[in-house]
């Protein structure tokens, strides 16, 4: 999948700049030729102004009149032989000549850049020379610029084909592991419920009590289990609940499950901290949190949890001091399947922020990280 997809996108890149290239070399081509042939039209158009300056002749008078009003869309600016502009000015905005002195000047210094002038002697005693120098006509100027729109076009192309290629493939990923999360809340559902039978029956039994009640927890343990992956792919019911509360049931939770070694803070408001939540999920992000901590504490630590209300948001930062995340994976750390650990499929992050930001519509991100020191897990709410 990921070699064709990687091929495919060769191919429009390929595509992309075989024809972004045929285009700059056509174009230039055409920009050549164009100003080859606006060069030989000023060239006439100066030859026909001497004509007209220098001879009666009715016939040529009117032939050299069709040839210097025929140029309408080429600029020309006269000068004398000192480059200074003596007033006669060709396809110009009128209205910036009058308005801005120097707007002539400007002009005639763009022109020199762009072509060399055409020179014609107007007296021999004394000598008089005028220049004509000319600027690029519109044409050009939009036969110059089209492989640079061109350029703009085929790269919002392939942007768009790659996004849409991309949003596709994520979809059907979405879809692929919601699919596989209700269908183990399925597979769990039998033994769940086969479980639940027998323990009943224990509890009528003249078995230790101990023994029913110690399965009966991991048989709750299971029903949340599956209460979780089932609701995973479709949107949950989100009901008010205490944030604080939660936090503190599921540090309890974990806190049981970790070694004396490992110090667990809970710093909350004093006052409740109301929001709605899908709570099994919302605990599942917590209970996430808090194993990655472990996790990466080894053992013993400290485990600070900081609940805040602000106006529109609350934010719960997880803290821990154990080894950190390198800078070149933090933006790696919520991808499904990256782990650092041995053991592990990596889902963990990666669930707990589609549950966060795609149903709780909320943010979870890595606050700060420094390897040997720790990281803070930072969860935003909506109230």
């Amino acid at each position: 999948m990921l070699a064709q997809l990687f091929n495919f996108r060769t191919w429009i890149a390929v595509i992309a700049v075989a024809i972004v290239t045929g285009t700059v070399f056509y174009s230039n081509f055409l920009a050549k030729k164009i100003a080859v042939e606006e060069g030989q039209k000023v060239n006439v158009w100066v030859q026909a102004l001497k004509t007209r300056a220098e001879t009666t002749e009715k016939s040529a008078l009117d032939l050299t009149n069709i040839i210097t009003s025929e140029n309408k869309d080429i600029p020309i600016i006269e000068t004398d032989e000192n480059d200074k502009p003596s007033g006669m000015v060709l396809n110009l905005d009128s209205a910036l000549v009058k308005k801005d002195s120097h707007y002539v000047y400007k002009k005639l210094a763009e022109f020199k850049k762009q072509h060399k002038p055409i020179t014609i002697e107007i007296s021999t005693d004394p000598l008089i020379i005028n220049k004509y120098y000319y600027g690029d006509s519109d044409l050009l100027k939009q036969v110059r610029y089209y492989p640079i729109v061109q350029l703009i076009i085929v790269a919002l192309f392939i942007i768009i084909t790659l996004y849409a290629i991309t949003t596709r493939n994520t979809s059907t990923q979405n879809q692929v592991w919601a699919g596989m999360a209700k269908e183990t809340a399925h597979q769990l559902g039998t033994p769940i419920s086969s479980l639940e039978g027998w323990v009943e029956m224990l509890k009528e039994s003249e078995v230790s009590n101990s023994i029913s009640v110690e399965m009966e927890k991991d048989v709750n343990r299971l029903k949340l289990i599956s209460d979780r992956f089932g609701k995973i792919g479709s949107a949950p019911k989100l009901e008010d609940y205490n944030i604080t509360e939660q936090v503190e049931k599921m540090v309890a939770y974990i806190k049981r499950r970790a070694t004396d070694k490992v110090n667990f803070v809970v710093e909350a408001p004093p006052s409740k901290v109301i929001t709605k939540i899908s709570a099994p999920l919302f605990d599942w992000v917590i209970e996430n949190l808090l194993k990655n901590a472990l996790d990466a504490m080894e053992g013993k630590g400290n485990i600070h949890i900081k609940i805040r209300e602000r106006p529109g948001n609350i934010v719960i930062d997880v803290t821990d001091n154990g080894r950190g995340i390198s800078k070149q994976n933090i933006s790696k750390v919520f991808k499904p399947g990256f782990t650092t650990k041995k053991r592990g499929w990596g889902l963990g992050l990666s669930l707990s922020k589609r549950i966060i930001e795609q149903y709780h519509k909320g943010q979870l991100y890595v606050k700060s990280s420094e390897p040997n020191k720790g990281t803070t897990f930072r969860i935003v709410l909506n109230t």
